[in-house]
């Protein structure tokens, strides 16, 4: 099974684009937006039990940022919620930028992420069973 998925949230210069790949056995996410999409970051989250609670699910992530980029602030928390809440490998490939972001312009693609990440969990619970509630 391959299905693809496509979710936007925001408006202008935060308009954040995520597009989800749902395999067997992996889930694989491009979230790009702002100005000037682009790979700035790649992430690889793998669900393992949690080493302090093994009932739980936490997970092991490897980041790749690209040079002067922070793309992986953004991705790894979003790839590490989806890997606990589905259960399965995630990659996301992250990149969002704003020319002169100020503080403002960042959290703005930061929620906006989070809201693309949500509509996919939302979705996702028709296909897997996983946990809808994106924090």
């Amino acid at each position: 099974m391959i299905k693809n998925l496509f979710f936007a949230a925001g408006e202008g210069k935060h308009r954040v684009q995520l597009q989800a790949t749902v395999t067997g056995e992996g889930i694989i996410i491009s979230l790009f937006g702002g100005e000037k999409p682009h790979v700035g970051a790649v992430v690889l989250s793998i669900p393992r039990p949690s080493l302090a609670d093994p009932g739980r699910l936490s997970c092991t992530s490897t980041v790749v940022p690209r040079l002067g980029h922070k793309d992986d602030e953004i991705a790894k928390p979003l790839a590490e919620e989806l890997a606990k809440a589905s259960g399965q490998p995630v990659v996301v490939v992250a990149g969002l930028h704003v020319e002169r972001a100020q503080a403002e312009d960042i959290n703005l693609l930061v929620e906006n992420s989070r809201q693309a990440m949500q509509q996919l969990l939302n979705n996702l619970k028709f296909y897997l069973k996983i946990n809808t509630n994106f924090r």
